[in-house]
């Protein structure tokens, strides 16, 4: 049994391939990226796979039973790159492929569910067996500007009293995992979300809580929004992403109570308090 992961090198492959190695031999884990060179670390097989080159992708699956295809980080180009990814496992043979889209992705508002509805499409069309992890939102988008905030006084966003379902990478790296590891998940979709929800004011009152210090919330007009994350270095058109998809947030396309994630780690998710303790530390 080979179990493959793309983005090996990525924050939550990363993740993904140091769980697995805790559940199955290392010599089953193979750690697909652009230059192997800097996947040494890694302590598992690393197999050069580009995106984007169709032939790297061909020969880095052989032998492959199970492809976990961590969607790209380059968005307006992650459709043909997936659809890449797929075409080549099929042709090698791969028996069950595990996506990483976005949470409802059929019915989502946000900008970045577009791809990711063409690439659960074409996984479905491939004829492999699948799995959908429609991932929410990690809550290190939010907690990694927790020192800015800090030092600013002030925690921004565009969110308004939208309720965001969060979870952390890890433990949406033990969603993978169980379903890389588990029997049963052929075929399946999956809505994954933290088990509590909260505003971005209630965020902002936890901050200031474990800071220490009063560091208020305040709501922004989107394009205010995005000036402003512009003014910290932020490229521009990622920056209009970001507040755009605060104010989708607004309108709740970040929300869910399902507890799939929960059920499907067998563990509470992490709460919201203790994510804020590691990004203070």
């Amino acid at each position: 049994m080979k179990i493959a992961i793309t983005g090996a090198t990525g924050q939550l492959g990363r993740l993904v391939i140091e769980k697995l190695k805790a559940q199955v031999p290392a010599d089953q884990i193979v750690g697909l990226v652009r230059t192997p060179a800097k996947a040494t670390d890694l302590g598992v097989e690393v197999r050069e796979a580009d995106y984007n080159q169709s032939a790297t992708l061909e020969t880095a699956l052989v032998g492959v039973n199970k492809l976990l295809l961590i969607s790209s980080s380059e968005v307006g180009q992650r459709a043909t790159q997936h659809r890449n990814v797929i075409e080549a496992a099929k042709k090698a043979g791969v028996q069950h492929i595990v996506y990483t889209s976005v949470l409802h992705a059929d019915s989502s508002p946000l900008s970045l569910a577009d791809e990711h509805r063409a690439t659960e499409a074409d996984v479905k069309a491939s004829g492999v067996a699948y799995t959908l992890l429609r991932n929410g939102w990690y809550t290190e988008n939010y907690t990694g500007s927790i020192h800015g905030a800090v030092a600013g006084g002030a925690f921004i966003g565009s969110a308004k009293d939208g309720r965001i379902s969060s979870a952390t990478r890890a433990d949406f790296a033990d969603a993978a995992v169980a379903v890389l590891t588990g029997e049963g998940h052929e075929n399946k979709t999956y809505e994954l979300a933290g088990d509590e929800s909260y505003t971005l004011t209630e965020l902002a009152a936890e901050i200031s809580r474990q800071a220490g210090k009063d560091i208020p919330y305040k709501d922004l007009p989107v394009a205010d929004y995005a000036a402003a994350l512009t003014g910290f270095g932020i490229p521009e058109g990622f920056a209009h992403g970001l507040a755009g998809w605060d104010a989708n947030a607004a309108e709740g396309a970040l929300f869910d109570d399902s507890r799939q994630l929960s059920k499907l780690i067998g563990r509470p998710t992490t709460p919201l308090a203790t994510a804020v303790a590691a990004a203070l530390k």
